[in-house]
């Protein structure tokens, strides 16, 4: 082929895009109408089954198989931009996501009761302290759902949890918990994880043979406790504890896995401090209430949605946010229990539920996803 021949192929394919273009815009144009009309008789933008049908006849009007396919695909990226333009001419007849918060200047913080899951002197405790200050009325629980069960009943302000750490990654069951209970994210706060090595005031290292801690310390401290071979290493349920039990054990032979503040707490000594190999390690915790505020400066928001185990889905419900230029923090996926190879997922987002682009993003997977909750905006 001759450079003249692929410059005459070029301007035919110039002209037959500023035809599709046209052609887009036209069709773009009656999606307007077809938006109008779902505004004025209060019909939802996503219709499934009609558009099944006209993929189906598309891909119908070609009978080579790659045609087909590209057809669909193409098809389908179109009636998704059409959606999502269909989501922002209701957004502008005040017709977003179902969202029932209320914006505040400031979080209540007077005469507030926190919660918090284990014993005095663990990293849930740490963070309490550090989030709401040391004059804070506090009280510790023995689960994570006992947390959340004390501020959905009233019993408590705000609860603290741990929900992301930056080795382990995320603490599943607390997202699972966030479904089973009404409770809003209202806060985070980051607490840099430093776990120290304590016994007796009267034990050396050299008496240590046993170690106690919460399994993610454990983890998070292996590299150090493995290269004590005859050590033998026990879980307990979270770090404090583990400190609790090596004083009310007195034996000099034992040592546990768990913070300073908790060495000082219970009277115990620093036989190594900084155990933990990434000297980066940080745990998210979230602070949870049972009221659906968020602070007129918030910046992040959390929601969960469910999806078919089907080809795409995830991929259509996160071009919400493409299109509306929000971009996505954190994304997680728990599977659902009694459907199998169906999956929950957990997005953090950028952004304040007062923001436009935010509130047509929402519409847009309220409508196409199933059960979505605004988790909360803080």
């Amino acid at each position: 082929m001759s450079t003249f021949d692929l410059q005459e192929i070029r301007k035919q394919l110039d002209q037959v895009d500023r035809e599709i273009v046209t052609l887009f815009e036209e069709r773009m144009r009656l999606c307007g109408d077809v938006a109008e009309y779902k505004i004025e008789n209060g019909k939802p933008v996503y219709d499934g089954e009609r558009e099944r049908q006209k993929l189906d006849s598309v891909k119908a009007m070609t009978d080579d198989s790659f045609q087909k396919q590209a057809v669909e695909e193409l098809f389908s990226q179109m009636m998704t931009i059409s959606r999502r333009y269909q989501y922002k001419l209701m957004a502008e007849h005040g017709l977003t996501a179902r969202m029932d918060f209320k914006a505040v200047k400031e979080l209540p913080l007077k005469g507030i009761r926190v919660v918090y899951q284990g014993v005095e002197g663990a990293y849930s405790h740490e963070a309490t302290l550090q989030y709401f200050g040391s004059d804070v009325d506090a009280y510790h629980v023995q689960f994570w759902e006992d947390a959340m069960k004390e501020v959905e009943a009233g019993r408590a302000d705000y609860a603290v949890l741990p929900i992301e750490n930056s080795s382990a990654g995320a603490v599943s069951d607390n997202y699972d918990l966030l479904i089973k209970y009404h409770n809003y994210i209202v806060a985070e706060i980051f607490l840099p994880v430093n776990h120290a090595l304590l016994g007796l005031p009267e034990a050396e290292l050299s008496d240590i043979t046993t170690v106690f801690s919460h399994p993610q310390a454990l983890m998070q401290s292996s590299r150090y406790l493995n290269s004590h071979r005859d050590w033998a290493q026990y879980s307990v349920e979270n770090t404090a504890a583990s400190a609790k039990k090596v004083l009310n054990d007195g034996k000099k032979n034992q040592a546990a896995v768990a913070s300073e503040t908790a060495g000082r707490l219970y009277g115990l000594k620093v036989l190594e401090p900084s155990i933990n190999h990434n000297k980066n390690n940080t745990t998210r915790f979230i602070i949870l209430s049972r009221d659906p505020i968020y602070r007129e400066d918030a910046s992040k928001v959390s929601i969960s949605f469910e999806l078919p185990h089907t080809s795409g889905s995830l991929y259509n419900m996160l071009s919400n946010f493409i299109y509306n230029h929000v971009n996505m923090r954190m994304i997680e996926s728990r599977p659902i229990a009694g459907r199998n190879w169906e999956y929950r997922f957990f997005v953090d987002i950028e952004g304040n539920l007062g923001d436009a682009q935010i509130q047509n993003a929402l519409k847009g997977i309220e409508e196409e996803a199933s059960n979505m909750r605004i988790l909360g905006n803080y």
